[in-house]
Parts: C-alpha cells; structure tokens; sequence
C-alpha cells in the first residue's frame, strides 16, 4: 500500500485544465497547528490558500508561462492529528514517496513544524532558504522540543547548517541568536533587506546551491500586508520586497517549498492572497526549466505615465 492511500484525505481543490497533460508539480496539505503559541487556527490555511490560488491571476509576463495550461497534481491533505509526532511521521512519510517523482513538490501548512518533516527527506546539499519572523532556534518551547518555534533547531541538530540561510528575522530570545552565532548560519536581516540590500545578499549566499528547498512562513511580512498568521510580528517587510527576494532565485532549482502559518480567522484575504501568488511564483522558473508551455509572445502593458493609452511598455516573455 501507498502511503498516499494511508494518509490521505483525498480531498483535492485546485482546479486544472481540461486535458491529459503530466503534472509539473505536486501538492498537499497538512491541516495541523498544535504546537501554537499565540493564535491558533493555522490548520485551517491548506484549503484557503487553495481557494485563493484558484481565483487570483496566474500568468506572470516576466516568466512566460502560462499556469492556466499547466496540471498541478492535488492531492488534497493529510489526515488530521493532534499529535506532533505522528504528523512529522506522515509528512515524511509522504515527502519520500512524492519526491521520486522528480516533480515540484509543494506543501501547505499548517504550522512551521511541518517542514521537520519534509525537508530531511532531501539530500544534505540541498539549500534551505527559510523567510520567516522569528529563528525558530529555540531547544524547546512551552516544555516541548517539537513545537514549531523549535523546528529549525531540530533540523541543524540532524543536518548541520552549512547549507541554511534565514531571512527575515526581526524577533527572537538571545537563546535563539547564541546560537545562530555558534553554528554560524548564513542570514539576510530584516534590516538588510528594507535598506534595499536583500535581494544581492541573497543571491551571492545562495550561488553555490545547485538545488533549493523554500519555506515561507507568511509572519516574515508586516502585520499591514498579512495580518491572518499565527504569530504577528510589527515592523516587518513588504509583500513586493518579499516577492523580489524569492524572484532572486528564479535560476535556481527550487525543488520543494512550503508555505507556512496562514490564519484564516485573522486574515483579510491579503495574506491567503499573498500565499497564492507565491505558489505561482515557485512554479513559474520550475515550469520554464521543464520547456513546459512556454510562450513566444510579447505582453503590452499600458503606461500609466503616458497621456496616450496606446503608447506601451513591452515586456519580452521568455
């Protein structure tokens, strides 16, 4: 038996086109958040950002690609459980199963700790590149050592952090940043990245990588720009700096991601939103590096600054 068939629900909801094409890409969800520490409700994000993929426009220009054409293969969530332990069990499970099929691999949280599950299934050289608030650096958090402010620290202590880089981080306990400096792990601040430095620091600590894992916890932006999380942080970056930070690595091959931490009880659609366009944005470069439908055109886009409407902006996709 597949343990797809074990731990399944089989309950998929992004839509795709009508035809017989092979999948380019493979998600699923885990509906668990037991290990919350403020706002509790991460379990419901799955679906919701499922809803909001299917209803946002997904062809990126810059990419040329046309996502409408493309199958991505759902496979809906995980079973529910409360119990830490048994959802790592099946997410890694799963991770090793899905990973052979030499697709992208997406996966929706749910809480952080999802990905102590997923990304040791990938070979030590794979880069993990992780957006987030807070380190996660904790060695344990309201008397638990998994819970998700302590995922991160769990993973170096299997993996080493030779191929880890943080970005984003703005809230954190001196245990947390004593150990950042002990095992020396690559970061991009906060405040690199609102002085406008992000994106260039990013790509020359990623250049050796030949391969990434992406995680995206969604508190990594300001409570302005994605308010539904689970644990808010002021004073954090925008939803167009995080866009050109994960556009840096659009050469890169992403072989996996998550995206972590939305809060549909708390949310305003931004953040479900914010969560959709990253999915697009992870599969456009995957598809691309795959000849997958790429499109021959140029896509006129009105000037905003121009009096005339006709006069364009073109930009060359592809």
């Amino acid at each position: 038996m597949s343990f797809l068939d074990l731990h399944m629900t089989k309950s998929p909801l992004i839509m795709n086109p009508n035809d017989n094409s092979e999948s380019v890409a493979v998600i699923f969800g885990v509906p668990f958040d037991s290990t919350h520490s403020y706002k509790p409700g991460c379990r419901f994000g799955p679906d919701v950002i499922r809803d909001a993929f299917n209803n946002i426009e997904i062809f990126q220009p810059e990419f040329g690609i046309d996502l409408e054409t493309v199958n991505i293969n759902d496979l809906g969530n995980t079973k529910h459980t409360v119990v830490a332990a048994e959802m790592l069990q099946m997410v890694e499970n799963i991770t090793t199963e899905l990973k052979k099929q030499n697709k992208q691999l997406i996966i929706l949280g749910g809480e952080h700790l999802i990905t102590l599950g997923s990304f040791a299934c990938f070979p030590k050289d794979t880069g993990y590149v992780v957006f987030d608030a807070h380190y996660d650096l904790r060695d344990q958090y309201a008397d638990t050592k998994l819970s998700h402010a302590a995922y991160l620290r769990r993973i170096i202590e299997k993996r080493g952090s030779e191929n880890i880089v943080h970005v984003g981080a703005r809230a954190f306990v001196k245990e947390e940043l004593a150990f950042l400096k002990e095992h020396n792990i690559a970061t991009v601040s906060d405040k690199e990245i609102r002085d406008g430095n992000g994106p260039k620091l990013l790509k020359d600590i990623t250049s050796t990588f030949d391969s990434i894992y992406l995680s995206i916890d969604l508190d990594v932006l300001d409570p302005a720009f994605a308010p539904g999380v689970g644990n808010p942080e002021a004073v954090g970056i925008s939803s167009r700096e995080l866009y050109d930070l994960v556009t840096t690595l659009q050469n890169k091959k992403i072989v996996a991601a998550d995206i972590v931490e939305l809060n549909p009880t708390y949310d305003n659609g931004a953040t479900a939103s914010m969560a959709a366009k990253m999915i697009s944005t992870f599969l456009q470069p995957w598809t691309q590096l795959h000849h997958y439908h790429k499109l021959d055109l140029a896509c006129h886009v009105y000037s905003a600054d121009s009096a005339d409407e006709n006069d364009t902006r073109v930009f060359q996709c592809g």
